[in-house]
């Protein structure tokens, strides 16, 4: 299953610019602007993982949205301000710019089309695609 406009989904760790200069697990969506907007894939982002939760792993995981230019970064901010009124809690989602990205080893690529029945598959990554099944349906495609 993957979202129509998305062409390519790059998995591995970000940096920002100091104090998020550390890298932190990401993806690079490359996507076409024409079948999918960046605010589409924002709202996509914010409910497919934790978008309000501070837990103890988010140096790791950072809730974040890298940008590449300053229209972009004030772009994303005005959304963001913007999507905070359908969330009972505080978005902490940040506005990062990038700076550099790494890809993952290729046995992590992937790793819920490998093996759907995996515990870490079944216990954190199916719900998220059942968010996108429910939520997200017209924004779908079969791969």
């Amino acid at each position: 299953m993957t979202l129509s406009g998305v062409s390519t989904v790059q998995q591995g760790f970000i940096r920002s610019d100091f104090p998020n200069d550390a890298f932190s697990e990401a993806v690079i969506v490359t996507f076409d602007s024409e079948l999918v907007s960046l605010e589409q894939l924002i709202d996509v982002h914010l409910r497919t993982h934790a978008s309000t939760s501070k837990h103890s792993f988010r140096e790791k995981y950072r809730s974040a949205i890298y940008t590449f230019d300053d229209d972009q970064r004030r772009h994303c901010e005005t959304y963001l301000q913007k999507l905070q009124q359908q969330f009972e809690q505080p978005l902490i989602t940040s506005v990062m710019n990038y700076v550099d990205f790494q890809s993952s080893d290729e046995k992590y690529r992937n790793y819920y089309y490998r093996d759907q029945d995996r515990p870490f598959c079944r216990t954190y990554i199916e719900p998220k695609m059942l968010v996108l099944r429910k939520y997200f349906s017209s924004l779908l495609r079969n791969p």
